[in-house]
């Protein structure tokens, strides 16, 4: 009797893990496999056009978003979610840089960047950032948010707002986003 009290629980574990397999999942964006995807040298550089990287970001969570310098509505609505993101980390939100790669030489708009305060931005080639961040199936690259950790690993991208969505549904898919984030930076003891 107390041999099978005392070896229930390991049974049960394997039973749980080789038998059961819960097919579950409690995150809302896709992990990424990091090895898979290397950040490359993206040769990017600051608007005023000085050599810039990635690399500068590292020790910090990294909200990623690309895009041309034209920033329409969508694009807006992305970068003021970001913003709302990291706020409502509450203490947390010195942990987290929010990062825009330009994928275009046009000139960016003086209002835009008051608007953007505080959003890093850097320009990158178009082809060196499309070949290197994936995409979900059927989306466009400049629609997704991506997540680097604080060792400079891409590992997660947000899918986009579906098209169409009300300005709820909105809420709650960038409410899945923080919760995301949160459990990462809870769990984390570095960045």
């Amino acid at each position: 009797m107390v041999l099978a009290v005392c070896a229930s629980p390991l049974i049960f574990s394997y039973l749980t893990y080789y038998v059961i397999k819960p097919q579950g999942r409690t995150n809302f964006g896709a992990i990424i496999d990091a090895r898979a995807y290397p950040i490359p040298a993206l040769q990017a550089s600051t608007p005023d056009g000085r050599p810039a990287s990635l690399d500068t970001f590292k020790g910090k969570w990294v909200m990623l978003k690309t895009g041309p310098a034209a920033c329409d509505k969508t694009c807006m609505e992305q970068m003021f979610a970001i913003r709302q993101v990291r706020s409502m980390t509450g203490k947390e939100m010195e942990r987290i840089e929010r990062v825009w790669l330009i994928t275009d030489s046009a000139p960016l708009e003086t209002t835009l960047m008051r608007e953007l305060d505080g959003m890093r931005m850097l320009r990158a080639p178009n082809a060196l950032v499309a070949n290197w961040l994936p995409v979900e199936p059927g989306a466009n690259l400049d629609d997704s948010i991506f997540l680097i950790d604080p060792l400079g690993n891409l590992m997660m991208r947000f899918p986009p707002v579906p098209a169409g969505a009300t300005e709820a549904e909105k809420v709650q898919h960038y409410a899945k986003v923080k919760k995301d984030l949160g459990k990462l930076l809870k769990a984390s003891a570095i960045g």
